[in-house]
């Protein structure tokens, strides 16, 4: 989901660089506004998932020092 987000994100800005210099400058701003969402909300899931994997890593850890101790 990452890449698709990146890659709206670059549809994005390449669109309003045109749009830019045909001098459509409103559209060019919505297009880049969108480009520079999309770019967060790429940012986003990437972050998303570090936490996940870093939880489920901690998760892993306890449950194993927990049985450990139980020994």
């Amino acid at each position: 989901m990452e890449r698709a987000w990146m890659l709206v994100s670059i549809v994005g800005v390449v669109a309003a660089a045109i749009l830019l210099l045909r001098e459509y400058r409103d559209a060019a701003i919505v297009a880049g506004t969108l480009g520079a969402v999309a770019w967060f909300l790429s940012y986003r899931v990437k972050l998303r998932a570090t936490i996940i994997e870093t939880a489920e890593t901690t998760e892993t850890e306890d449950d194993d020092s927990e049985n450990q101790d139980d020994e």
